[in-house]
């Protein structure tokens, strides 16, 4: 049979061939919409370099030995094995070919009639990429169990350090940008050591462990009620952690953090600040905004192509004038969305519905017992919002096993201070004093 030219712009051969959709990332935006797809007439193909659905807001208490990696993800074949018209691609893709509707990896070219980008983002050091190697940041499983490793190795080294200064250094850790990450994990780290580690060391005292929370705006939290965030930033006095806010950084070394001309020596750097998109705007040719996000239409469209949909972090999308942010819940309601609009096509509905996301609100926690809640005309702070933090954090993991194990682990941690992960998962001697060992494996 000839080919056919739907009014969706793709393009079909043979009256036997289902409609096939490729889904490029399996994080909340790519997760969501294969699972929307479930019972629509289409075969789905979903692309990610992990095995893995990761529960990424949750990655602090990773990197801080509350939980294990396990607890926050679940394999992609898992979540999808019992839909039947769905397969799963372990591999990097490379690029795509919008005019041959290819999607590229290493070793193949994946045809598509629809397609759905959901590649999420990386950190962004503001032009400053030099700084990366001093202080990481967290985006992934690697990128937390590595910040483990390094902030539990602190207070190894500093344990036999007999030199005061460097053992003060040791036991300084910065954080730079004051989001929902940044307090989340400036406030775990502050736990960590005021708590969890207060007994376990003979020659230190982890209590006075100093961590320091850098934000270059006014204020932390900038996305919260201004009221809310206050009383999160002194939640973190509360726990020992200093704030300063209008405090750009002007340069990250490997001996620290240089602020307002003065060098802060720390042991730990980590960055939570600015994130920009994967290079799927760059794939498709797309105009991208200063994120590097490829702008969309309405309907979530690469402009021109109405069987290409971008959603989540990777989109630069508006909504009466204001950007769309880029969280979970957006990602999650893009993917649900860009799936809906597929299956309507597909059964020969019309659906010109454009997208518009639902903002249920923010939350953040401040610590083990505190939280704030900012939900529209519903604003709250202290243990209540804390509990509403944990069980809506919770209700979004994948699997009974996950949401099980982070509410036992998440009351366990309550009740007795303990952080059952605190495993440094790596050749001691390869972290503290790596040049030696490179130079015993040079070949002679």
């Amino acid at each position: 049979m000839d080919a056919l030219h739907t009014s969706s712009g793709l393009t079909m051969t043979g009256s036997a061939k289902r409609p096939h959709v490729v889904i490029v990332g399996a994080g909340f935006g790519g997760m969501n919409a294969a699972k929307a797809l479930k019972d629509a007439p289409v075969d789905v193909t979903i692309i990610d370099r992990n095995n893995h659905h990761l529960f990424q807001p949750l990655l602090y208490q990773v990197a801080t030995a509350v939980l294990s990696p396990a607890d926050i993800s679940a394999p992609i074949r898992h979540i999808l094995r019992k839909q039947k018209n769905t397969k799963v691609l372990l591999a990097e893709v490379t690029g795509i070919d919008r005019d041959q509707q290819q999607v590229l990896t290493a070793d193949r070219a994946i045809p598509y009639d629809y397609l759905i980008v959901a590649t999420g983002a990386s950190h962004s050091y503001f032009g400053n990429d030099q700084w990366a190697p001093f202080a990481p940041g967290l985006k992934t499983v690697n990128d937390a169990t590595s910040l483990r490793r390094k902030i539990l190795l602190a207070f190894e080294e500093a344990e036999h350090e007999t030199d005061p200064d460097r053992q003060r250094s040791l036991l300084t850790f910065i954080l730079i940008g004051a989001g929902p990450t940044g307090v989340e994990m400036a406030g775990a780290i502050a736990e960590l050591s005021h708590a969890a580690l207060a007994s376990d060391f003979r020659n230190i005292d982890p209590k006075a462990a100093r961590i320091i929370l850098v934000e270059a705006l006014p204020r932390i939290l900038p996305a919260f009620d201004e009221k809310l965030a206050k009383k999160a930033q002194d939640g973190l006095h509360n726990l020992g952690v200093e704030v300063r806010t209008s405090s750009p950084v002007q340069d990250i070394n490997e001996s620290g953090v240089v602020i307002a001309g003065q060098q802060i020596e720390a042991g730990t750097v980590i960055w939570t600040a600015g994130v920009s998109a994967s290079p799927a705007g760059k794939w498709l040719g797309a105009e991208q905004d200063r994120a590097g996000r490829a702008k969309v239409d309405e309907y979530l469209n690469l402009p021109g192509y109405a069987n290409i949909f971008i959603v989540g972090d990777t989109a630069s999308a508006t909504q009466a004038g204001k950007p769309v942010p880029g969280i979970a819940p957006a990602a999650m309601q893009g993917g649900i969305y860009a799936a809906s609009v597929i299956a309507d096509r597909v059964s020969g509905k019309l659906n010109s519905h454009p997208f518009r996301y639902h903002n249920r609100g923010n939350l953040a926690t401040v610590g083990r017992s505190y939280g704030i809640a900012d939900l529209g005309k519903v604003k709250f702070s202290g243990f209540l919002a804390w509990v509403f933090w944990i069980v809506a954090h919770v209700f979004f993991l994948i699997g009974f096993r996950n949401r099980f194990l982070v509410l036992f682990q998440s009351f366990w941690g309550y009740i007795t201070f303990q952080r059952n992960a605190r495993l440094i998962t790596h050749d001691y001697a390869a972290v503290v004093s790596p040049k030696p060992r490179e130079r015993e494996l040079q070949p002679s």
